[in-house]
């Protein structure tokens, strides 16, 4: 899906869009490939505050140049366009994992990172501190399912083409506050 196509199915699931500076050439395609994508990742960002939050996934910081993600889904529902191409979000992974990404099956447990992620996933950062008790508000939740379910349309995938970064990686948590099974459910029903 080229840049153009990725913000017009954003803009077609009801998604209000803002664009960040040269958002659509700022990536990291030099350190590697990216493709063939086979799904979507979300995570949390353990920030607060939209402004420094959106700052920090499009620049990164030390030992993690961004983007960060491709997205960035702050508390009141907007998507926030840092980058497109290859993106520091997913890091090594479960190949497994990403069999069962790419045959839309139930995810086996992530027990190793042998694989790179960051080439074979779109990532969307969402503006929570992961800690467990920082609220997520039904706009940001709606514009999680609305996001991951436009790019699911554009490549005509189903609701198992979503993970969460803490399926993908052993040792990670996030997203943390809502469980992935319920937002896939959403998707599903989003994508009927």
């Amino acid at each position: 899906m080229s840049a153009s196509s990725f913000l017009k199915a954003l803009k077609a699931e009801g998604l209000t869009v803002v664009q960040v500076g040269d958002w659509r050439d700022h990536n990291r395609d030099h350190k590697g490939p990216w493709g063939p994508v086979h799904g979507v990742m979300i995570h949390h960002t353990a920030t607060r505050g939209s402004a420094r939050t959106v700052e920090i996934c499009r620049e990164g910081y030390e030992g993690l140049p961004g983007p960060l993600c491709h997205g960035v889904i702050t508390k009141d529902g907007r998507v926030h366009l840092v980058g497109y191409g290859r993106a520091n979000h997913a890091g090594p992974g479960d190949d497994d994992v990403l069999r069962a990404v790419i045959a839309e099956k139930g995810l086996p447990r992530d027990n190793e990172s042998n694989t790179d992620g960051n080439r074979h996933f779109y990532g969307f950062e969402c503006e929570n501190l992961g800690d467990g008790d920082d609220p997520w508000p039904a706009a940001q939740l709606e514009a999680i399912e609305r996001a991951a379910a436009a790019v699911c349309r554009h490549h005509g995938w189903n609701e198992r083409s979503v993970i969460g970064h803490l399926e993908w990686q052993p040792g990670k948590v996030d997203p943390r506050g809502f469980t992935m099974a319920s937002m896939r459910e959403r998707i599903r029903d989003r994508l009927k």
